[in-house]
Order: structure tokens, then sequence, then C-alpha cells
């Protein structure tokens, strides 16, 4: 009878194990435009692979930067099994790059959601100090079906620009999620365009409030940076893309998914050119949570 109960008791615990690890990504999808068609790495190519590469890798939750509410809807259609929050940056609605939050529809109950733009008043679409563009953050409170646990995801893309505004940008999230994540745990994403040496990334790193996965991570497989500029074969030391951490959570294993798929050469009959889903390499991490 003993020998019983401690197998049920270890099946129970090893269950346990299993849903308190959750796998998160962030994805520059790169936005749909004629100039990237023409170079032979449109939308309508790439999205299949992207699609196909977040389904094998198995996300559970992942914040997306540059897709267009057009983009959203193929890779929702693609991933039925997905859904996403966000807005577009231009209006709060449907126009501009959107920084979505794609989430496991069976796993996770969405709570709770809102945005704010990275300026000074973010409340409404608005442009934020030195910034070429206007900039926003999409947020979710999610609560994960099996065990209850509820956590914060934030999801950003700061300015390409503007070194100001990106500094200022770290600083505001830091800010909300004071205010929308206070003692719960919280996970931010996004493209900050600014690497492991800069201002924007110590202003979060020195908060005592998030750390980056890529340091926590027991095992890390990074063998570039993130930003690939379509060239398979770039190499940089530099990460522009993050996912940081509360307390709340462990890193087990965080990688840089150097994916490429192939296309025919043009006007050849066997000779084929490796490419890159986007202009970004995905950033993922399994988290556990304590």
């Amino acid at each position: 009878m003993k020998k019983v109960l401690c197998l049920i008791c270890c099946l129970i615990y090893c269950c346990t194990l299993d849903a308190q690890q959750i796998k998160v990504a962030s994805y520059n999808i790169r936005n749909a435009n004629r100039n990237d068609s023409i170079n032979g790495n449109g939308w309508g190519q790439r999205y299949p692979v992207i699609a196909n590469l977040i389904r094998y890798h198995d996300f559970d939750i992942f914040g997306t930067q540059e897709g267009k509410y057009m983009q959203l809807e193929d890779l929702k259609n693609k991933l039925p099994e997905y859904d996403y929050i966000g807005v577009g940056r231009d209006d709060g609605a449907k126009s501009g790059e959107f920084s979505a939050i794609y989430y496991k529809k069976e796993r996770f109950t969405l709570l709770d959601q809102g945005n704010f733009w990275l300026s000074s008043t973010p409340d409404y679409p608005s442009l934020g100090w030195d910034a070429y563009c206007v900039r926003l953050c999409t947020w979710g409170k999610f609560k994960e079906k099996e065990t209850g646990f509820t956590f914060m995801f934030f999801n950003l893309h700061t300015d390409h620009v503007g070194i100001e505004s990106r500094n200022r940008s770290a600083s505001l999230v830091l800010q909300k999620i004071k205010k929308y994540g206070n003692k719960i745990p919280v996970i931010l994403t996004g493209d900050f365009n600014a690497d492991q040496y800069s201002e924007c990334y110590d202003i979060i790193t020195n908060s005592r409030m998030l750390s980056d996965a890529y340091e926590c991570a027991d095992i890390r497989y990074a063998i570039t940076g993130t930003f690939n500029a379509f060239n398979p074969n770039r190499h940089t030391t530099s990460r522009i893309d993050h996912i940081f951490i509360t307390p709340h959570f462990c890193v087990e294993r965080y990688g840089i998914l150097t994916d490429t798929y192939r296309t025919l050469v043009e006007n050849t009959e066997n000779t084929f050119q490796a490419r890159t889903p986007s202009d970004h390499f995905p950033v993922v991490a399994i988290l556990r949570y304590k």
C-alpha cells in the first residue's frame, strides 16, 4: 500500500513539474512591405515558415513586433490554437504596427489587457521624446487554467533612432509594471533596439525588478545576436531582442533560434539560397515558476 501511495505521489509531483514550465518567446516578424517582396523576402513567402517555426518550437506565449493587422490575422489563421491581443500603434485600433501577444487558448485564460504608448502621454497614440516613430507597449494578465498560476506579460517595441526615447521608455515600462503587475510574476519581451551594453538595458536590469533571461539561464544556446538583416551569414554579439523576468521565475533554457529556409534562385533549376524568415531571429526561454 505504501509503495502504491508513493508511486501516486511521484506521478502527481512529475505532472506538477510539467505544468510549471512555460515556453516564452519574443519575435520581430518584420512588417510587410513592397521592398522586401522585391528582394525575395515578402510576407507571403515568409509567414508560412514563421508559423511552422512557432508550432514546431511550441511556444506557449510570445510577443511579436512590427506585425500589422493583416499579418497578425495571417498568423492566427495558420495557428488556430493561439489567440492574440494588441492594437495598432497609429490609432489604437487596426492602423500601424502592433506589439501583439499571442497565447495558447487552451492553456491560458486572459484576465485583463491594455496598451500604453511610449511617450509622455501614454494613454493615447503619441510620439515620444526624440523617437522617429510612434511606439507602444501591450500587456495582458493571464491565468494558467490547470494550476491557476497568474502572471503579467508585457511586450513592446522601442524606437530605433531616439536614444532618449529608448531610455525613457525603459523607465516608463518599469513604472507600468509597478502599477499593473505589483507583487505578481511579470515577463517583459520586446525589440528594444538596444543591446546588452546600452543604457536602456541597464535601466531595466539595474531596477532590481527584472533580470535578463539570457543571464539567468542554466543552459544557453546563442551562437549569434538577434538582428540578421535577412542575411543568414551575418554574425553579431549584439542582442537587441530581450526577455526579462521577475524573480518568480527561473530560466532552464535560453536560445536564439537561427532557423533558415531555402528558395530556388531565379533562372536556375537546382540552385537554392538560404533565407531567414524575418530580419530578426526569435528569442526563446523555457521558464519554470516557483
